[in-house]
């Protein structure tokens, strides 16, 4: 799996140009069909159909999937979405409130948090890794309270350090490109290296 822009005509016109590498060799990625049509919540509200995009490297031939930023892997809802459950959780608020406040179901609600929560270790050493490959001069980023905590912290530090060094860019896009887009997936999905 690739994350790719959200634009999906642009993504096409770098596919054709063979311009994005596969992830496990650096190869060329040439297209190769589509996925299945799925839908995605937008937090400002509507759907967005959306028919992810496959590819196949010329050189180890593997296919990759390429999933917009503006998405997590196996999840309807956009990463904005989550992302302001997230906030609002680490904020200290609950997921019935965060659920009415967003307008999503409970259950949804309570999943993201409790997949962020089991997985917050891993996110936070993930997080930490970005930030200071991002910001080599970056000191020790100092525990926020607890486990959720300290990977918001994390997080909010590397998606700091990639503004400033590539410009401005929506933070939780660059959350879903810099976990791979597996931020709330299981340890089977392990996060993808951070060079």
């Amino acid at each position: 799996m690739l994350i790719v822009a959200s634009d999906q005509e642009r993504v096409e016109v770098e596919l054709q140009a063979g311009r994005l590498a596969c992830p496990p060799c650096g190869g060329e990625l040439r297209p190769w069909g589509h996925g299945r049509w799925r839908v995605l919540r937008r937090r400002a509200g509507g759907q967005d159909h959306l028919r992810v995009r496959r590819a196949r490297c010329r050189a180890c031939l593997v296919t990759q999937t390429l999933l917009p930023e503006v998405s997590l892997l196996r999840r309807l809802d956009d990463i904005e979405t989550i992302g302001a459950a997230l906030e609002a959780n680490g904020a200290g608020r609950g997921h019935r409130r965060i659920a009415a406040q967003l307008g999503r179901p409970e259950d949804t609600v309570r999943g993201w948090l409790r997949a962020f929560r089991s997985g917050a270790e891993a996110i936070r050493a993930h997080f930490t890794r970005w930030a200071h490959a991002l910001d080599p001069l970056l000191g020790p980023i100092p525990p926020a309270g607890d486990a959720v905590a300290d990977a918001l912290s994390a997080i909010g530090e590397a998606t700091r350090a990639a503004v400033l060094r590539f410009g401005p860019r929506p933070p939780w896009r660059l959350v879903s490109r810099l976990s791979g887009g597996v931020l709330l997936c299981n340890a089977s999905r392990p996060f993808p290296a951070v060079p």
